[in-house]
């Protein structure tokens, strides 16, 4: 061996290492490693084939089930016969039948879910486009089940379009106004906290439309400023500014009063639905169901520990009470979120066990059984196969930190159907015979695979290999799950993010992410677990110096409602403690810097940041709190009123927020918040710096201009990102 040391040593200078790059802002902001996903996949009638629209929006392609095959084309942009062309879609929506297709272009945001859209008519067999309404952009199409018709929304009223009588348009409403009546879609507030952007279906037999009505003119309002800005500039506000104003009760406040209201198509008449509710209930969902005479109308009181269900004729008005179920201290969304109506019946989940379960109902309101049991909660419903009566859907079984895909038969034999030990999501075709699998974990970007009925993989769709390739070029650190046990005696789970070459004889400075909000889960065996795909912006962290720390404290989900909803009426309290227990946690650690801990969130996670340094106990360094929501009452009556009920109720609950606790803040403080944010207002990252002011304490704030909750837009994201990492290397 010695004989050959010399010459080895002496090539050495002459070998050359290429260097691993670092990451920057730029290429996480772009998404680069998000990973690919297949987009608009529509399982089609067959049974065994799926649409799926090309990333560049230019096609609409068919695909066989069965091998991952292409077998068709339903649309190209490049093909359309006649004189209307478009030159890419952003979505689309086929009818029933598959005959036609609704293309939607020119798609602009409204809300969160809501949008509008130039929607145009294609017909698959002639390969014509036609505009779906020549009086401005839509909102809110649905088709009637046999494909002849469509409804939509245009300036809060309701229009139907018949595609026999030559796409003739009628209006179905006229009293619609801004700011006071909505027809057949939801306001800001049921939007929002409902997670619906339509209130608006066609019956079974295609003669009666039907939709929730919003009266929201006792709503009071709330207006914030427009700029000129920049990316997009409004040379409107060049100038003088303008002014949003909308309708936003607060915590409460008096929200829309909301009624069911039908149409009948060949004689023009509207009837009002006979539903014995409050004033100020809410109606989450209606839903159409197999028989035409029973429109499924889904109610919850204010406090909202109450849902039921009704069963209206469309044309007696005649409402019947067919199910209540009644969950302490409330019903959490997947109760109307996923409810699945079918031939002859429908599935409901309930927590009335103490977990998210399964239970089939037929349309009377008769429990038929139990689907799911177990100490875990069913997180996703997929299907009901009325031929077989099996269930298809995900839950938590395997872990709290996981997710697989399951079937349960009709007598109760559970199988699982995805492989591996991650996060998995479906697909499922018509048939239930295959479905598309969604997999990843903390390691690894998703895959999609094309499963048969037993979760066998037929073909890997998508491997994302190229986000692993990138992966490769840059040194990235360790990510492990941990769990401890606070001084209250409580086990929490956790995530760390070591940095690359990490030294266990080092002290290093953490950085702590986290939501915390009700039901929320950070702690998952997932590829989205932390920010920008891949916890990318914690492996960035890292390569600054940083280790990263994610802990989901009580309140959060995953682990049945016990757990999740001990914060009820205390939001912020339990939440900032298990932080702070966190934080004294990660300072027992040998390899922790015990004077260098930071805390960071956005949204409620931005409250829980400001709450945890205000705890009392100065464990944090530094933070950074992102469109923070900063006192309860100045938030949304349905999301506050369901963990607090209103301020005149709980005015203890309310008092405690980071307003009230501001003279306590200890560390350094970052704000940041977007000026055009319809949903956590300026108003509290307002109201609560003057709180710090009087305190006499030192923070520091940015603002976006006309950036809304997502703060984006332009050069936005890399300039938030920027600042939050130079705010805690210069300020721990």
């Amino acid at each position: 061996m010695k004989r050959y040391l010399i010459p080895l040593l002496c090539l050495l200078p002459f070998l050359r290492v290429e260097a691993k790059a670092d990451l920057t802002l730029q290429q996480l902001c772009s998404g680069q490693f998000y990973g690919q996903r297949m987009r608009g996949v529509n399982p089609m009638n067959d049974g065994v084939s799926y649409s799926q629209m090309s990333n560049d929006g230019k096609q609409i392609l068919v695909y066989s089930f069965k091998n991952g095959q292409q077998t068709g084309t339903l649309f190209d942009a490049t093909q359309v016969r006649g004189r209307t062309k478009v030159d890419h879609i952003d979505s689309y929506i086929m009818s029933p039948d598959e005959r036609n297709i609704l293309v939607a272009t020119n798609t602009k945001s409204i809300y969160r879910h809501s949008r509008t859209a130039e929607y145009y008519i294609y017909n698959v067999q002639n390969r014509t486009l036609h505009p779906l309404s020549e009086g401005g952009p839509q909102e809110s199409p649905v088709w009637s089940p046999d494909g002849y018709m469509v409804a939509f929304v245009r300036a809060n009223n309701i229009f139907l379009v018949k595609l026999l009588f030559n796409n003739s348009e009628s209006q179905v409403t006229k009293d619609g106004k801004y700011n006071e009546i909505i027809n057949g879609k939801p306001d800001w507030v049921n939007e929002e906290e409902f997670a619906t952007d339509r209130s608006l279906t066609f019956t079974a037999d295609n003669q009666m439309l039907c939709w929730i009505r919003y009266d929201e003119s006792q709503v009071p309002t709330f207006s914030f400023p427009w700029y000129k800005g920049q990316v997009p500039e409004r040379t409107e506000y060049l100038t003088y500014p303008g002014e949003f104003t909308y309708k936003y009760p607060m915590a409460g406040e008096t929200n829309s009063t909301v009624s069911v209201h039908s149409f009948d198509i060949k004689s023009h008449r509207e009837r009002q639905m006979q539903l014995p509710i409050q004033k100020d209930d809410y109606i989450p969902r209606i839903f159409a169901t197999s028989d035409a005479t029973k429109l499924a109308i889904v109610t919850t009181n204010r406090h909202q520990d109450r849902l039921d269900l009704y069963m209206a004729n469309p044309r007696s008005t005649e409402c019947r009470l067919v199910l209540r179920d009644e969950v302490k201290p409330y019903i959490s969304e997947s109760a109307y979120d996923q409810m699945l109506f079918h031939e002859g019946g429908f599935v409901l989940c309930s927590e009335r066990s103490g977990y998210n379960h399964a239970y089939l109902y037929d349309l009377n309101g008769t429990l038929k059984r139990q689907i799911t049991k177990g100490d875990f909660p069913l997180t996703t419903l997929y299907g009901y196969d009325t031929q077989s009566q099996t269930l298809y859907y995900a839950s938590a079984q395997e872990s709290p930190l996981c997710r697989a895909i399951y079937k349960t038969d009709a007598k109760g034999k559970t199988t699982k159907l995805s492989e591996k030990r991650g996060t998995n999501q479906a697909i499922f075709s018509r048939s239930y015979a295959y479905f598309i699998n969604v997999y990843s974990n903390l390691q690894t970007p998703p895959v999609t695979t094309l499963c048969d009925a037993k979760g066998g993989t037929i073909k890997t769709l998508i491997d994302n290999q190229a986000v692993l390739d990138a992966m490769a070029q840059t040194d990235l650190g360790t990510k492990e799950f941990f769990t401890f046990r606070t001084g209250q005696g409580t086990e929490l789970n956790g995530y760390m993010i070591k940095p690359y070459n990490f030294n266990p004889g080092k002290r290093y400075p953490v950085i702590m992410f986290q939501y915390s909000g009700p039901g929320s889960q950070q702690v998952l065996d997932s590829w989205s677990t932390g920010n920008m795909g891949g916890s990318m912006f914690e492996q960035f962290l890292g390569q600054q110096g940083f280790i990263s720390v994610v802990v989901d404290g009580r309140g959060t989900g995953g682990r049945g409602a016990q757990f999740e909803k001990q914060t009820y009426l205390k939001l912020g309290q339990m939440e900032s403690e298990d932080q702070v227990e966190a934080a004294l946690y990660l300072a027992s650690l040998p390899y922790i810097d015990k004077n260098r801990i930071g805390i960071w969130g956005w949204s409620f996670g931005g409250f829980c940041t400001l709450m945890s340094m205000s705890e009392g106990r100065p464990v944090f360094a530094a933070g950074v709190a992102v469109a923070p929501p900063t006192s309860w009452r100045y938030y949304d009556t349905v999301y506050t009123e369901r963990f607090m009920r209103t301020p005149k109720e709980n005015t203890e609950g309310y008092d405690v927020s980071a307003i009230s606790r501001a003279p306590k803040l200890s560390g350094n403080l970052l704000l940041c918040q977007g000026l055009a944010d319809d949903n956590v207002h300026f108003r509290n990252t307002a109201e609560y710096t003057e709180a710090l002011v009087q305190a006499d304490k030192d923070f520091r704030m940015l603002t976006y201009t006309n950036r809304n909750h997502s703060i984006f837009g332009g050069n936005t994201r890399v300039h938030l990102f920027r600042q939050i990492t130079n705010w805690f290397k210069t300020q721990m």
